[in-house]
């Protein structure tokens, strides 16, 4: 990794090389001399007196940011000696004490196993867990509790749809059509699965927009196709796409689709039934909830219709030497104890976001978005990916980009240690999409709700330091 270290006066300002980024990047392993370590301390200075000078707006004019940074504890400290700026929301959101209180209750009052016992504390259990799950249920509006099925995390959610449904289902010459913009979670389980079935994947590239190009997905439907894997908001290029024409399109050829919505259930309304999708995934630890569990939507026919994912407790009907019987769903695929404080820690998220309501969040980070993009435009020689926002296009709040000549992980990591600016570096687990648009990494920053314009303005003026420094070593 890269770090960019400011030391005390006299020793060395040391970055460790890193792979080449692009031709022009410039990655620096460098001792400083008298001149350079006092420019290097008057921009840090300069900008640490921005970040400090930093003020909230008048209570009557308080953003729903301002509003809600108060719940998350996390938000509230220094890093490297630098007021934490937290834009990596992408990755994972901070959780609000309502979160950690009731995962803390669980613990400290009601720890049972679930569905296993009668006495009082696996019956109040099992009551919290499947309240978590008909929290869910309500929070998308699926048809009913039994369509949700509690996984680790997105990821298995896709795996075991692949494995269970797409190994029952596909055949030799089948199609699976998706997008280059997908991440890999999306991608990797069905390639296994195609080699398996000898079914064949198809990808639809970018626009001139950059974005998913869904007149072309349109045109690759037919009778071969099974199934579309698509995302709902992009984690690159904050595209947002029609996931309601999509499903429409591939119904008429009797295909599937499966919607990665990590992206998007944590952001705005997320109504499954208007979406009419089959399948439907998402992440916890994205939408204020704990870590280590996600869940599956399915329509209730289709889960029906799926074998075990994994075998083991609590998925059985009977067991026998020679054979078993299932559980029906979502008990068939929840095999083992499961989650069942992340569970509950997930309910409570739910209830959060819900009692702030998911237009209101929604609506809030457009305006955010919108802030973000223009705000980063401003910086000198950047490039930033994905659709210009604009009357008729919408960007989720999010920017991934580069600056020329400078490593993405280089930013980040001067961000970071000298200012506090949380952002990610890397691919985004999006490979197949950085190399369509010709590049090995980018930066990303990335809102939530808790974040405010204030938040944004230190993000640009730390970017701003930190091009001004790597640039004067040119």
């Amino acid at each position: 990794m890269t770090t960019a270290m400011a030391v005390a006066e006299g020793a060395a300002l040391k970055l460790a090389p890193l792979r080449p980024f692009c031709p022009n990047s410039t990655l620096l392993t460098l001792t400083t001399s008298s001149s350079s370590r006092a420019s290097f301390r008057r921009l840090s200075s300069s900008s640490s007196a921005v970040l400090a000078d930093s003020h909230p707006p008048a209570s009557g004019s308080l953003s729903l940011g301002h509003l809600t940074r108060p719940d998350f504890p996390i938000l509230h400290q220094e890093v490297n000696g630098s007021k934490l700026v937290y834009l990596d929301n992408a990755a994972t959101s901070q959780k609000p004490s309502s979160v950690l209180k009731a995962v803390q209750k669980y613990y400290e009052a009601y720890n049972s196993n679930v569905h296993r016992g009668i006495h009082f504390l696996s019956a109040k259990a099992t009551d919290e867990y499947e309240l978590a799950r008909k929290k869910v249920a309500e929070f998308i509006n699926a048809a009913e509790s039994r369509d949700i099925v509690f996984t680790r995390n997105a990821t298995e959610a896709i795996n075991l749809v692949a494995y269970s449904w797409g190994l029952s289902n596909l055949k030799p010459e089948d199609e699976i059509i998706l997008t280059i913009a997908e991440h890999h979670s999306a991608i990797v389980p069905w390639q296994i699965v195609s080699k398996k079935t000898g079914a064949i994947l198809k990808f639809v590239d970018l626009d001139g927009g950059e974005v998913p190009d869904v007149s072309k997905l349109r045109g690759m439907l037919s009778k071969k196709t099974k199934l579309v894997v698509v995302h709902h908001v992009s984690n690159v290029l904050a595209s947002i796409l029609p996931i309601e024409d999509i499903v429409q399109w591939a119904h008429d050829v009797q295909a599937k689709v499966l919607v990665d919505a990590c992206q998007s259930v944590p952001h705005m309304v997320v109504d499954v039934k208007a979406l009419d999708a089959d399948f439907l995934v998402a992440s916890s630890h994205k939408m204020c909830g704990p870590t280590g569990i996600g869940f599956l939507y399915g329509k209730s026919e289709l889960l029906a219709s799926m074998p075990p994912f994994l075998g083991g407790g609590e998925m059985i009907a009977d067991v026998f030497l020679d054979h078993s019987t299932y559980a029906e769903p979502p008990s068939r695929f929840e095999a083992g104890t499961p989650a069942i404080g992340e569970a509950i820690g997930l309910g409570a998220a739910i209830d959060y976001l819900s009692e702030i309501g998911m237009q209101k969040i929604h609506d809030y980070e457009m305006e955010l978005a919108n802030y973000l993009y223009e705000s980063l435009q401003s910086v000198p020689s950047v490039r930033i990916y994905g659709p210009k926002p604009s009357r008729n296009i919408d960007r989720a709040a999010l920017c991934s980009f580069n600056v020329e000549g400078i490593h993405p992980t280089d930013i980040a990591t001067f961000l970071d240690q000298q200012h506090g600016v949380a952002i990610r570096s890397g691919h985004h687990c999006a490979q197949p999409l950085h190399r369509y648009l010709g590049i090995s990494a980018s930066a990303r920053a990335s809102l939530y709700f808790y974040n405010t314009k204030e938040d944004v303005d230190n993000f640009i003026q730390a970017l701003n330091d930190t091009v001004v420094f790597f640039n004067s070593f040119k």
